[in-house]
């Protein structure tokens, strides 16, 4: 599609360098790579590289318009004129190009997400279960239904592999544009505290807003400074939200509804008294083959029995958040059931099937909060062992690993230590912080580099009583060392090995 650059410009606050008149727009991009004719560039500052470096670049690539920040120091004002000047090119420049970059990509798409019922969910824990259980209630009667998150992206029932969990603005209002023109009435957002503090959702006007829980993670010094900057960047969602659904089992949730109640209608979900959807007479359960947790509900929409076809404690919170935003938009209770009934993720307590008779899950946990949560459930149904397989990725913060091994050594009975994504770090030094970690504990572990040996070496030591995690990874299908990523999927892996074992055994 094309639209007048004057156009795009019409709600926005900048100084304009040349002729805004004549220029058509064929596209809105932040990554020079992508720069072609009639491209409408905007240089973003990210944690490694500035985009303003890259001007001369994307002028010779094509790009018509070029939107940079009031403050850049990578050309003088006489300088940006001379370019404009010489290669027929309008700069526009701003105050804040990650939050114009949201602003003229609505512009350009006509404003798509006012077309749609949007509903965000954030928080440490749960975003992708919860926003993937309100998707498949939703989808029960409006099969077209849009999913935005970390595993992937739903639009007109066709998935699409996610590049990050809260997508880059253009790329979100072209998402809302193809969904609002297939015929969706809604659609479910997993919404990151960075996607937050870097403007993705800006001018987003959201029906209702969740909040699931606040664990350490995060924390370096290309993310948050600290936990209440952590806080602070999620709790940006209830600005733009007219309900928010909050847990309110969690130690941060007086601080949430403080800030919430100042824009948004509150609504709580827990298993304590008081929150206003509430799961009680709660009960492992084995229904059409699948494990998983049958409870009772009450809520200001609902009240009856449910069966959600996913194990664990962890899973009851998401699914009161799940069902107290389907109440909010008023979703027959039938309805609600059947998807939780429905309902799987992948890479979230997934279930890697066998003949062998051996529990295999492969799950997300990739923090010491969510490996924790899951291992403590793990134990609750292992009449055996508890054998954990994970590693920590580089390039992140170096804390998470050593209270990952903490966690590891004392909620499983061996842990298999191996690499996750090294990026820019020697596997070795990864695994030396997560023992440091283990070490404090009285736990068993082994070291196997290699994620593949490791997984199978997890798996051949296994009994039909015991229980294997295999964590870290879940949906991802790739592993990072330095520049270069290879494909790599844990259930492949599993499946493999399970496979050979069968063919050993019979």
């Amino acid at each position: 599609m094309t639209k007048r650059l004057k156009d795009i410009l019409s709600d926005m606050s900048c100084r304009i360098i040349g002729d805004a008149e004549k220029v058509a727009v064929s596209s809105i991009v932040y990554d020079s790579r992508e720069v072609k004719a009639g491209t409408f560039f905007v240089c973003i500052r990210g944690a490694t590289r500035d985009a303003h470096h890259y001007i001369p670049e994307v002028i010779k690539s094509g790009a018509k318009a070029i939107l940079i920040q009031g403050d850049q120091d990578v050309f003088e004002e006489s300088s940006i004129i001379a370019f404009s000047v010489t290669n027929d090119v309008v700069f526009v420049i701003c105050d804040n190009t990650r939050l114009a970059l949201a602003k003229i990509s609505e512009a350009y798409y006509d404003y798509p997400a006012r077309s749609l019922q949007l509903l965000g969910v954030t928080g440490t824990k749960g975003k992708t279960t919860t926003t993937f259980m309100l998707h498949e209630i939703l989808s029960v009667s409006d099969p077209k239904v849009g999913l935005v998150g970390t595993v992937f992206d739903i639009i007109d029932g066709e998935r699409i592999k996610a590049s990050r969990t809260t997508p880059e603005a253009n790329d979100l209002q072209s998402f809302f544009r193809q969904m609002a023109d297939s015929g969706a009435r809604s659609c479910v957002i997993e919404v990151s505290s960075l996607g937050l503090v870097y403007e993705r959702v800006a001018d987003c006007r959201f029906f209702a807003g969740a909040f699931t829980n606040l664990f350490h993670d995060h924390i370096s010094s290309i993310e948050h400074k600290d936990m209440d900057d952590y806080l602070n960047a999620k709790l940006r969602l209830f600005d733009r939200s007219e309900h928010a659904v909050i847990n309110m089992d969690t130690e941060v949730s007086n601080s949430v509804i403080d800030r919430a109640s100042a824009s948004s209608r509150v609504w709580t979900y827990g298993l304590k008294e008081g929150a206003d959807c509430i799961a009680s007479d709660i009960r492992s359960k084995r229904k059409r083959g699948v494990s998983g947790t049958q409870f009772h509900i009450k809520s200001p929409w609902y009240e009856g029995e449910v069966f959600l076809s996913l194990p664990g404690q962890f899973n009851i919170y998401n699914a009161l958040c799940a069902i107290s935003m389907a109440g909010l938009m008023g979703v027959p209770f039938e309805q609600v059931k059947q998807g939780l009934l429905n309902v799987s993720v992948p890479g979230r307590m997934q279930a890697v099937p066998n003949d062998l008779d051996l529990s295999i899950y492969v799950d997300y946990a990739h923090n010491a909060g969510s490996l924790e949560t899951v291992l403590k459930m793990l134990r609750e149904y292992a009449k055996g062992r508890v054998i954990a397989v994970f590693g920590c990725g580089g390039n992140r913060s170096k804390t998470r690993r050593s209270e990952m091994g903490e966690v590891s050594g004392r909620y499983s009975d061996m842990t298999v230590v191996t690499s996750d994504n090294p990026r820019d770090e020697t596997p070795e030094s990864i695994i030396r912080d997560i023992l440091e970690g283990i070490n404090t504990t009285e736990g068993q572990y082994i070291v196997e580099e290699d994620r593949t040996r490791a997984i199978r070496a997890a798996i051949r030591m296994a009994g039909p009583d015991d229980v294997v995690l295999i964590a870290g990874k879940g949906h991802e299908d790739y592993q990072i060392f330095g520049n270069t990523t290879i494909h790599f999927d844990d259930v492949e892996v599993a499946r493999a090995e399970l496979l050979e074992l069968e063919r050993d055994r019979k």
